[in-house]
């Protein structure tokens, strides 16, 4: 969970909490041994991530209501870095252009570069720059919402910070959430990373045109993705070289329909 990783305000308000400075006036000079029980912070901090969590349940619960009375589809989209989440939606929202309406939140933790990148390809995009935080959060989100939908948006992407364990804990309001694997990451990060991947309705194998210059078992990945989520939907495709991506359009023009 994120809150254990050291990004959650959890984290911060418990590390706040804690003085390491002891003075001890004990009058002998022999060395001893100080046991120190933490049982106490242990206790306050599940307590403060629990509360913190189900703050941001509160307040994704309040951006699902308001995409669903709008009629958006939202898509969070969750990889590690480097799995192609971006040249995916640049090819997505190339060709959604006079189909569907879409709109994009990029978050990462630093650099506007991903907006940059996604600008002129037929849809409004907001990054959110997370800094410290390794995910995003439905209170940023709210924020922006408004921002970002137009009148006419029926899909909302949300290219989540890249990392595979933080955002998986982290509902923004999204409709649901799909997992990216690209073929260089190797075939067993399905079962490394089941609390992302057990979530996943959808799953996209990335950049399978080098799946002929890699030693990767794309068989056993498949297999591996099953086992975590039986029934899950599966699209391998290429932003590069277009193979498979008419399949991912078709689908999500029939998520508006």
């Amino acid at each position: 969970m994120c809150t254990d990783c050291g990004c959650g305000e959890a984290t911060a308000h418990h590390h706040q909490a804690h003085d390491n400075k002891h003075d001890h006036a004990h009058g002998h000079d022999h060395a001893h041994d100080h046991h120190h029980h933490h049982d106490g912070e242990s206790k306050r901090t599940v307590t403060l991530e629990s509360r913190i969590l189900a703050r941001n349940d509160e307040i994704a619960t309040e951006n699902r209501t308001w995409l669903q009375e709008r009629g958006i589809v939202a898509i969070n989209m969750i990889s590690s870095p480097g799995s192609g989440k971006t040249m995916l939606l640049e090819k997505t929202l190339e060709r959604l252009k006079g189909r569907v309406a879409a709109a994009v939140i990029a978050g990462d933790q630093q650099t506007d570069h991903d907006a940059q990148r996604l600008q002129g390809k037929g849809a409004p995009v907001v990054q959110i720059e997370t800094v410290s935080s390794c995910h995003l959060d439905a209170e940023r989100v709210r924020e922006i919402l408004p921002e970002v939908v137009k009148e006419d948006t029926r899909l909302l992407f949300i290219e989540n910070v890249g990392n595979l364990v933080c955002p998986a804990a982290f509902d923004l309001g999204e409709t649901f959430k799909i997992a990216l694997l690209s073929a260089t990451e190797g075939e067993d990060k399905p079962v490394k990373y089941p609390a992302l991947f057990s979530q996943v309705p959808v799953a996209i194998l990335t950049k399978m045109d080098l799946v002929p210059y890699l030693d990767w078992d794309v068989a056993l990945c498949r297999d591996y993705l099953r086992r975590i989520r039986p029934g899950v939907f599966l699209f391998e495709l290429s932003s590069k070289s277009g193979d498979g991506m008419d399949a991912w359009i078709d689908y999500l023009v029939s998520l508006t329909a």
